[in-house]
């Protein structure tokens, strides 16, 4: 979603900096640039005001020392600034330490509110909960199956009941979630197509039977300034504790994600950015400060990462590559861990410096299906010892996978120029920073 202001703020800050120090008309200057870009990103105007002046006030009357250039201080003030129009820093998802957590998710219709349920307990789940999803939704048309659809995905029962009763569902779900010995309870709530009165009677009343321990307001990135005016709406009548961002990996200008914190007074605590249960992210505002400057992050890649691998495959991964055993079973078992950490373009857009530059470029991630079909249309002998690959095999191989030979001929040259690599490292010793480095 950022990439096009991040692109813009980039270009923007070039024009300060190789000056000698910062003056009170460079510092207009750029800082004019950049509230005109934040407004053509849809960011709220009190918004955008109060942000270019706070970042003045930092700026003026600052020296520049020698190693920092005016270009690379300026930069500084707007992270900080940007960190704290975010929220300043992560906040937690609030846990009943005794009895039972119950969550309640409310929304406009379309926001993606019942697949973030679907997400919400996935995480929670992998953090050893016990969770029961609530189908509180009575009117949209296959809303309960679709949340029937996500749970029997991650393993969660989903309780329903035939009466169109949303008070009656919350009730039940409750007592049904103690008989069951389940500690935390997610109530998907009926999508409001506007802001309606009986509607948001409804959702007030469930609140006050389920007393949530969280709240949390769902909005479409997409839409724009709509979603903090829906936002204020539903806060003065739900008082909700916090805001899920879904489809950030969209093509918006990003104006809400920057301002519903602000004009809200309610944090952001998690961040959607695709559809698979996995894109859900827990949202740190230092983190996003440092992508939209374009300075990726790192720190969520690895724990990505660490997410992904499981310490025993660590360990018989770095074994193989040591003994030079890395085969085609091991290269597809690393694919499997690849496509569950997200998109390719959502992950390269977290190295720094690479999020702007690969707006335009055709990442595709169905070349890892491709490879997926060509390895799965291969013999064990042939995973296991690639050189049996001759010509014949080679176009079986095409012919099993609905590929052509020519991909075959690619993956399998691709693998043994990465054998040969890994083959020096295992004569002359890993390096001692890869050495080093685990996930644990």
């Amino acid at each position: 979603m950022f990439e096009e202001l991040s692109l813009k703020l980039e270009t923007a800050l070039k024009k300060v900096t190789g000056q000698g120090k910062l003056t009170e008309a460079n510092i207009s200057d750029t800082l004019r640039e950049i509230r005109r870009i934040l407004l053509d990103a849809d960011v709220n105007y009190k918004v955008a005001k109060d942000f270019i002046e706070n970042v003045k006030l930092k700026a003026l009357g600052k020296e520049v020392i020698a190693s920092i250039s005016p270009g690379q201080l300026i930069t500084k003030f707007i992270y900080d600034e940007l960190t704290e129009l975010l929220g300043g820093g992560h906040q937690e998802l609030q846990i009943n330490p005794s009895g039972i957590t119950t969550i309640l998710v409310v929304g406009l219709q379309g926001s993606g509110k019942t697949t973030f349920c679907g997400k919400l307990a996935k995480k929670l789940t992998e953090q050893k909960r016990r969770v029961l999803l609530v189908a509180a939704d009575i009117y949209r048309p296959a809303a309960i199956e679709q949340l029937k659809l996500l749970g029997k995905q991650i393993e969660v029962e989903v309780f329903s009941i035939e009466e169109k009763d949303a008070r009656k569902v919350a009730t039940e779900s409750l007592i049904y979630a103690k008989e069951k010995n389940y500690n935390t309870v997610i109530f998907d709530t009926a999508g409001r197509l506007h802001v309606d009165e009986q509607m948001m009677l409804e959702v007030s009343d469930i609140k006050s039977i389920v007393n949530p321990n969280e709240s949390l307001f769902v909005v479409d990135s997409m839409t724009g300034q709509d979603a903090v005016n829906s936002a204020k709406a539903f806060n003065e009548t739900v008082n909700f504790d916090g805001i899920v961002l879904t489809k950030l990996d969209g093509d918006s200008r990003g104006g809400a994600a920057l301002s519903i914190r602000s004009v809200v007074g309610k944090p952001i605590k998690f961040i959607s950015n695709g559809e698979k249960l996995e894109n859900l992210e827990i949202f740190y505002p230092e983190r996003l400060a440092s992508r939209i400057l374009g300075k990726g992050d790192v720190i969520s890649l690895v724990e990505k990462a660490q997410a992904s691998f499981e310490d025993f495959e660590t360990e018989e991964l770095e074994e193989k590559l040591r003994k030079n055993k890395f085969d085609f079973d091991d290269f597809l078992k690393q694919i499997k861990v690849i496509k569950k950490m997200g998109s390719l373009s959502s992950l390269l857009g977290m190295i720094p410096g690479l999020g702007a530059k690969i707006k335009n470029a055709p990442i595709d991630d169905n070349a890892l299906v491709k490879v997926e079909a060509i390895i799965n249309s291969m013999t064990k002998e042939e995973r296991s010892t690639p050189k049996v690959l001759n010509g014949n095999r080679r176009k079986r191989i095409a012919r099993g996978s609905g590929t052509s030979i020519q991909d075959v001929n690619r993956l399998v040259k691709q693998f043994s120029e990465m054998q040969r690599m890994m083959s020096s490292f295992s004569k002359k010793g890993l390096p001692s920073s890869m050495r080093n480095f685990k996930f644990n």
